[in-house]
């Protein structure tokens, strides 16, 4: 059975609940929205910004026990997508120097500051480690974020980058072949999350995944079937296929997939980070 009410938020959500802060790393300043108590959980947001829905996405964490690092990467934070903004908002980021959108073999620059802010969330709130999640645009910056010790938790949800080559990942040879090597030294995991149609992360990225991190890499993919069929103007005009598994295409109601999707992943961060 399916819900009658609307399937996205109609306005724009405040953020009232999280405190915003400003912090500087690595030479740079970024407004941090930071909420709960608990060991922490680094949340990327997807394109193109923190949504209502990314922002709910990050309530459930804090819910589950743990303190959120939202930082804002791009765009205008709680704004409901909005197709021509967003767009706007893609070709900007595209274009920004801490981004790399094409191109396979080099990580983001912005990923730098990311495992800083990682080192700041596990000192400021203990525990044996951080979580992190990253979604679509930033989906592949959780991996490269294990590269910092403090990183136990990570998960990739349909990690898109780079743009240009399906079966490529944003990162480096070096750097990947570092990442498996404390998997296996630390007995640690990465999820991963995605759509069968997705046409933006595609088989071919978990195929690559997979290749590069055998079985620490734990592939889950949904029936496209399981999309919420009413996301976003956003996503209706320039993601026309299911995409976002825990944001713009989740399905709040039981029994859904991507509820359960959702559900994992949180009980994935309890089990690694004991909040």
């Amino acid at each position: 059975m399916t819900s009658s009410a609307p399937r996205f938020p109609l306005a724009d959500d405040r953020l009232e609940d999280f405190e915003a802060r400003l912090i500087t790393l690595e030479g740079a300043t970024r407004t941090v929205h930071v909420a709960g108590a608990g060991p922490a959980v680094i949340v990327m947001t997807e394109m193109p910004g923190i949504s209502p829905h990314v922002a709910r996405f990050a309530r459930w964490v804090r819910d589950a026990g743990f303190s959120v690092y939202m930082p804002s990467l791009f765009g205008r934070d709680g704004a409901v997508p909005d197709a021509e903004e967003g767009a706007a908002i893609f070709r900007r980021t595209c274009m920004s120097a801490e981004f790399r959108a094409f191109g396979a073999g080099v990580a983001s620059p912005v990923t730098t500051w990311l495992r800083a802010l990682a080192r700041l969330a596990h000192a400021e709130c203990g525990g044996p480690g951080v979580g992190a999640i990253g979604m679509c645009f930033t989906g592949n910056f959780a991996l490269t974020m294990t590269l910092e010790p403090a990183v136990l938790a990570p998960v990739l949800a349909q990690p898109s980058l780079p743009l240009d080559d399906p079966g490529g990942l944003d990162i480096s040879a070096e750097d990947l072949a570092t990442v498996r090597r404390r998997l296996d030294r630390e007995d640690l995991t990465v999820m991963g999350y995605r759509f069968a149609g997705d046409q933006i992360c595609r088989a071919e990225r978990f195929a690559a995944l997979q290749a590069a991190l055998g079985d620490r890499f734990i592939a889950r993919e949904l029936p496209d079937s399981a999309a919420n069929p009413e996301p976003p103007p956003f996503f209706q005009k320039h993601v026309p296929y299911p995409h976002s598994v825990v944001t713009a295409h989740l399905i709040d109601e039981a029994g859904q997939p991507t509820l359960a999707a959702r559900d994992e992943i949180l009980g994935f961060f309890a089990q690694r980070l004991g909040g």
